[in-house]
């Protein structure tokens, strides 16, 4: 009778010394379910003052910062107008473009927060992005060998990634992935390790790299040529000072993304893992592949609300102002189940998303051990 019944409900997930059975992944997923279309039935007034509020905000920001670079010969106004311009790019990108992008405000039926239409101020294209991160990353999120932005096609973040000795310098790229984050975004894309392998057609890729390239030129005449143009003598000082703002944000936009992704306890799974999954199974994974990062509503502001990565990857399209007051109820929910929810301050998640940076580096065996070596060593 017993072995009956354990065929009919079979564990079907086994982690961090947590098994589920078939009927108790799915109860879970019925009540992560039923929370999203609670909070999404519930959408309203106060929610669409949210994001129009914050827009006119940016648009504020990024116009008095422009103006104050035009005064850069004031070294005051050159660092105002630096702090501004860099502020105004993080909300656009982090808490507007992307959450728009993500159609998390197509139900408003306004045109200019449209998902089909936006476009961002940013070198990837709105098309490409929208296929690289809304459907390959959050349909195989942390699936080695599906999801790019694991490593973004440059860093081994698994040991499922097989190591060549490339990756020993990754330490010291993964700085410059850092400070060029929105061209690896734009680039990483192109998928040149399937051209190489002819996986991938050299006219797709040149179509590809046409559209990219063409953002690319609107970025670089707009911050690096019209912008400075326009304060004739003072040309050095905004080219200078926008250098400066996307630079900022590109350390902003890692530092808050690979915290989300990377940390030391953020689950990899196999191709093998996500035969058919259900959709119980998928919020499983976004779950245990994400991290969240703990903070006051000006830092969550700031990180797009991707400071609440979970519940951002279990409700992409949910609008990100809702994602602080349903976390503690997924929270309850993962806990009753036995489930991880990894949450932590920024310096402690961005400490763990080094070490294991470091660690994969190395060859599997060498980097397990001294991975043991340091969980071991006294505090």
């Amino acid at each position: 009778m017993n072995a009956k019944v354990q065929d009919l409900d079979p564990v079907i997930f086994e982690r961090q010394g947590v098994r589920l059975t078939r009927s108790q992944v799915e109860a879970f997923g019925r009540e992560i379910e039923a929370l999203r279309d609670e909070v999404m039935n519930d959408l309203g007034e106060r929610d669409a003052r949210y994001i129009r509020r914050l827009v006119k905000t940016q648009k504020s920001l990024e116009l008095s910062g422009r103006g104050l670079l035009f005064l850069g010969v004031l070294p005051p106004a050159w660092l105002a107008g630096t702090a501004l311009l860099s502020v105004s790019k993080i909300l656009e990108n982090m808490e507007i473009g992307h959450n728009v992008m993500h159609g998390q405000w197509d139900w408003l039926n306004d045109p200019a927060l449209d998902s089909s239409t936006y476009d961002w101020d940013n070198t990837c294209p709105a098309e490409q992005w929208k296929h690289s991160h809304n459907y390959m990353h959050h349909t195989f999120t942390n699936v080695v060998g599906k999801d790019r932005d694991v490593g973004y096609g440059i860093l081994r973040l698994s040991e499922d990634q097989r190591w060549n000795p490339l990756y020993l310098a990754q330490p010291a790229y993964n700085w410059v992935l850092a400070a060029l984050f929105q061209w690896g975004v734009a680039f990483h894309d192109l998928e040149y390790e399937k051209l190489l392998k002819g996986e991938k057609s050299w006219a797709e890729y040149r179509v590809q790299r046409r559209k990219i390239m063409k953002k690319v030129r609107q970025q670089v005449l707009k911050d690096y040529l019209l912008f400075p143009a326009l304060a004739g003598p003072f040309f050095p000082l905004v080219f200078a000072g926008n250098l400066s703002a996307n630079l900022t944000r590109n350390l902003w936009s890692y530092l808050i993304i690979f915290c989300g992704h990377f940390t030391e306890h953020a689950e990899m799974f196999s191709e093998q893992e996500i035969e058919n999954e259900s959709r119980g199974q998928w919020y499983l994974r976004q779950l245990l592949g994400s991290s969240n990062l703990e903070g006051g509503p000006l830092f969550h502001i700031m990180s797009g609300n991707l400071s609440h990565q979970i519940e951002h990857h279990l409700f992409p399209d949910m609008p990100s102002n809702r994602y602080r007051e349903v976390a503690p109820r997924v929270r309850e929910i993962a806990a009753r189940y036995g489930l991880h929810y990894n949450t932590g301050r920024l310096g402690r998640q961005f400490g763990t998303v080094l070490k294991r940076i470091n660690r994969m580096a190395l060859p599997d065996r060498l980097g397990r051990r001294l991975g043991r070596r340091a969980n071991s060593a006294p505090v």
